[in-house]
């Protein structure tokens, strides 16, 4: 009896003990599912982290490789294009220039330019917050670009802004004082280009693409390094004057050569202007790329079908020249166009260049020596232009997804906006540039003597020859 009691007993605290025992095992069982969901959360956690930084760093190498490429364009390869193109007495001058606007620009860049061109300010200028680079830093500026630093963003702009003075020098080659050069050059990036870079790709810009006041497409500097130069080149070379002896003395390349190669370099740099223009390593990377080959490769055809008929042999020197013609008219389109589009832009761009080259040149005599307006002031002018008729939200819907963005979509609006743009780059360039010419000319006096026109450049600006045969 007492043994029954006993067994009750047992079975009754078993009974009682059985909730409490399961209410342990389910709060251990609830501890461990919240622990397990909260690692789960962690993990997405670090891997998302981990993607954005493996994004961040793809975006920041692409970006540094693009900022080299971009420079290579300056040196060696418009100091080679540029340099074989003159006379054998004017080589190291000529080079020299480009790597004077190497040395000099990105100074003013480092202590002024960058700031009024990306800073914050009004419609047509950057304010002064960035002086001397203050608060330009390894973190994103996330008005320009979210996942790479703002002194890569800062340092590939900076590129942009050496190449453009750069191309002016093609227009007023031979004749030129080094020391007007250098001050004339250095003041025109302050005074021209970065207005004009704050006006179009600067937060809160008249022409900024994503602002509200006139949107201009511009993917990679159609009017901003383009038109200014080529522009400005010509106001130079009307300013200047002939060279000696021109147009009855010949003045033919001292070597083809050279500007062979530097055509070539700058090819293969432009890669990096345009397709670096995305500020990341994504698609709209790869379609710069491609709208660029292809643009230039029917260019250089163009071109040289232009010229095969006009002069009757198609010349080294055409090819080149079509295929820079085709990467200056491609530049503004690269980022919203497709590829049969650029092989249009291109094909455009080599037969209305040379015609300004062989036809308009010599119809109103003016010596461009390097034709520089006819290549990069028609030929940017013509890419702004298509940009605005050829661009679609395809490839770039800038404007929203499935928002028309130019003509070919039925936004015909978009090219009054893109001849709005291209009339304020020619308006800027010619009157910044004719004051500046001015001011030079009564300083220290633009051009160098007859004489040492006569002897050339390369001795009697800088005491050195460019070839010692003996």
């Amino acid at each position: 009896m007492v043994r029954s009691r006993s067994y009750l007993t047992l079975i009754a605290a078993a009974l009682f003990a059985f909730p409490a025992i399961s209410m342990a095992q389910a709060a251990a069982g609830a501890t461990d599912t919240q622990t397990r969901i909260a690692a789960l959360e962690q993990a997405v956690k670090d891997a998302q982290a981990a993607t954005a930084s493996a994004q961040s760093a793809g975006d920041n190498g692409w970006m540094l490789i693009c900022s080299a490429l971009v420079l290579l364009m300056t040196g060696p390869g418009l100091a080679l294009f540029y340099g074989g193109l003159v006379r054998k007495k004017n080589i190291l001058a000529t080079m020299m220039q480009s790597f004077a606007m190497m040395v000099m620009v990105t100074i003013i860049w480092a202590i002024v330019g960058y700031s009024l061109a990306f800073g914050h300010g009004n419609s047509f200028i950057g304010g002064f917050e960035h002086l001397f680079l203050r608060g330009v830093g390894l973190t994103p500026n996330a008005d320009y670009a979210a996942t790479i630093p703002e002194q890569t963003f800062m340092v590939y702009q900076l590129m942009f802004a050496i190449i453009t003075p750069a191309l002016i020098c093609g227009a007023f080659a031979e004749r030129m004082k080094f020391s007007a050069m250098a001050i004339f050059l250095s003041l025109w990036s302050i005074v021209v280009y970065s207005p004009m870079a704050h006006m179009v790709w600067g937060v809160g810009g008249l022409l900024n693409a994503l602002g509200t006041q006139v949107p201009s497409l511009d993917f990679a500097g159609g009017t901003v390094v383009h038109i200014t130069s080529g522009v400005s080149a010509l106001v130079c070379a009307l300013y200047m004057g002939k060279r000696v002896g021109y147009p009855q003395t010949a003045m033919p390349p001292h070597s083809l050569v050279l500007s062979f190669i530097g055509a070539c370099l700058l090819w293969v740099g432009w890669f990096g202007f345009n397709a670096g223009s995305a500020l990341a390593a994504n698609g709209l990377a790869t379609s710069a790329f491609v709208n660029t080959h292809f643009a230039t490769a029917t260019a250089a055809l163009g071109w040289t079908i232009f010229e095969w008929f006009h002069n009757g042999k198609p010349t080294a020197l055409g090819a080149i020249s079509g295929a820079v013609a085709g990467l200056v008219a491609i530049t503004p389109a690269s980022g919203f166009v497709q590829p049969m589009s650029a092989l249009l832009i291109g094909l455009l761009a080599g037969f209305v260049c040379s015609f300004m080259v062989f036809k308009v040149k010599n119809l109103f005599g003016y010596d461009d020596s390097l034709d520089a307006f006819g290549v990069h002031g028609a030929g940017g002018t013509l890419g702004a232009l298509l940009t605005g008729i050829l661009a679609t939200s395809v490839i770039n819907p800038i404007f929203g997804k499935g928002v028309p963005t130019g003509a070919i979509e039925g936004h015909w609006a978009q090219l009054g906006r893109q001849a709005i743009g291209v009339g304020i780059a020619w308006g800027l360039s010619i009157v910044g540039t004719l004051v500046l010419l001015f001011i030079v000319d009564k300083t220290v006096g633009l051009r160098v003597s007859r004489e040492d026109e006569i002897t050339g450049l390369d001795l009697s600006q800088h005491g050195e020859e460019g070839y010692t045969l003996d």
